[in-house]
């Protein structure tokens, strides 16, 4: 019996569709074959040391000015929106003068302790490696670049989709690689080993111990491995390293035999009950580095992850100081007046479309809402913690120095006058897009988290980071108080 019209057109494009998805079928098959024969490049980005190298940086270099002031900052995640909002910092720190003797100085010039996680770990390397006086070309090198433009991006991609199975979208060869070539140019991190470098902690995620990993020289002594060695480019993509988007970065465990000392805070960390369950577990995590036979491969994901706004390091220098002042020198504590450390939150909190309506929300309109709402609640968690520490360091300081006697403070001040032992001011303050004007905020609410901004975005959110500075009561307060110490009444008449 033939069929009537109506019924051979439905069975011809039920035929022409059959034969389409079988064709698109073969294709992912293919596709499938031949990215699982490629090779991922994910590390490892380290090499075994035979000769242990140091364990810890030691104290914040010293860059030869007086020492009085000192300023910190961390800079958070958020891909170019936080790296262009911690560039707009740097650029309004480094236009207020503090000194004109004996040479002129800015805000930027006492930065000596510098962090950041994924984007803003791009703007805390790069600032690190080139000083107050290079930084300011990261506007072109990076901020308006199109990074995404050799990375893969689109899942609608079976390649990618099959990329993203097996880890991620893209290894080394894509958000390392470009770093390297534009912006770092092989650099490792020997290149901070000057007196003029401030402390860098740059942030990633172990995600076997889920706690962060931070590069410095005692995690890499715990690996058997010298931190000197590797690339500045691998850790910032570490660092970055968005799960899905990005396939984890590997570190290699080199140990045991490398003649690894354990640490006296470490054994205190794990042994004694009343420590802190965060150092506990990040003590735990280097002990497996060193001891566990099975972990060879330590997996690093973006820093994000476990710490959004960069304040690991500090808050672990503080945790597992094994003195009052560190990671001050006993010099530094005594000759220290105020110290400034500035977090930066470039997070975003838009009104969500549904929050206005009587409807509920889906699932998928949820998901950024609660991704939201999980950072924010890690960001107030996080600078609470660290402004308790801080406040418990001021008054360390202070304890240590006034227990010190004249004469150790004339040998490591040079002089006894104006000494008071107690005439220590430590402030932590932090920036996000919160602090400012709601038509700019809603504006800024609005930018995504990519790699690849429009220069009128960029522009906006450099602005925004220098507004932020100026409007901050707490950094303008601690800059007059340094200007107007007693012994600085010479400069009394300087202006931004």
């Amino acid at each position: 019996m033939l069929l009537d019209t109506e019924t051979r057109y439905q069975s011809v494009a039920a035929c022409a569709g059959f034969r389409r998805a079988r064709q698109r079928l073969v294709v992912l098959c293919g596709t499938l074959l031949l990215t699982a024969c490629a090779t991922k490049d994910v590390g490892p980005i380290n090499t075994f040391a035979p000769e242990l190298p140091k364990q810890t940086a030691g104290y914040i270099n010293d860059d030869g000015d007086d020492g009085s002031l000192i300023v910190g900052v961390a800079f958070s995640g958020g891909g170019t929106r936080a790296a262009a909002f911690a560039y707009g910092v740097l650029l309004e720190l480094d236009s207020i003068r503090i000194d004109e003797v004996p040479r002129q100085r800015a805000v930027s010039d006492s930065i000596r302790m510098v962090s950041g996680t994924s984007g803003g770990a791009v703007a805390a390397a790069y600032f690190a490696l080139k000083g107050p006086d290079e930084f300011d070309d990261f506007y072109e090198r990076f901020l308006l670049q199109n990074v995404e433009g050799s990375l893969n991006t689109s899942l609608g991609s079976p390649a990618n989709l099959t990329r993203a199975l097996r880890g991620g979208m893209n290894d080394r060869n894509g958000f390392s690689r470009w770093l390297d070539d534009n912006l770092f140019e092989s650099t490792t991190f020997a290149a901070y080993d000057t007196d003029h470098a401030p402390l860098v902690w740059l942030n990633a995620t172990d995600i076997y111990h889920g706690v962060p990993f931070l590069f410095t020289h005692e995690t890499f002594a715990a690996l058997c491995s010298d931190l000197d060695q590797v690339l500045i480019a691998d850790a910032v993509a570490a660092s970055a390293a968005l799960p899905v988007a990005f396939a984890p970065i590997d570190v290699m465990a080199y140990g045991p035999d490398c003649g690894y000392q354990i640490p006296d805070w470490k054994a205190r960390a794990l042994d004694e009950p009343t420590a802190s369950l965060r150092l506990n577990a990040y003590a735990r995590a280097l002990d497996s580095y060193i001891a566990d036979d099975s972990l060879k491969r330590v997996r690093l994901l973006d820093g994000g992850i476990t710490d959004n706004i960069g304040i690991t390091g500090l808050s672990l220098a503080r945790a597992s100081a094994e003195n009052l002042h560190s990671p001050l020198s006993e010099e530094q504590a005594v000759n220290l007046k105020r110290l400034l450390f500035i977090v930066t939150d470039a997070g975003k909190a838009p009104i969500p479309a549904w929050a206005t309506r009587e409807r509920s929300p889906n699932l998928v309109e949820l998901g950024p809402s609660l991704a939201n709402a999980t950072i924010a609640a890690s960001v107030r968690k996080g600078f609470d913690g660290l402004n308790l520490a801080v406040r418990n360091w001021q008054q360390d300081i202070i304890s240590f120095r006034c227990g010190l006697s004249a004469e150790r403070v004339r040998e490591l001040r040079g002089s006894l006058d104006g000494w008071d032992c107690s005439d220590v001011s430590i402030t932590i303050e932090l920036l996000s897009f919160r602090d400012l004007e709601h038509p700019i905020q809603d504006q800024l609410n609005q930018i995504p988290t990519r790699l690849a901004l429009p220069k009128e975005q960029v522009d906006l959110v450099v602005d925004a980071g220098r507004h932020a500075v100026r409007k901050n009561a707490g950094i303008q307060a601690a800059v007059d108080a340094f200007r107007q110490a007693p012994d600085r009444s010479g400069d009394q008449a300087l202006t931004d």
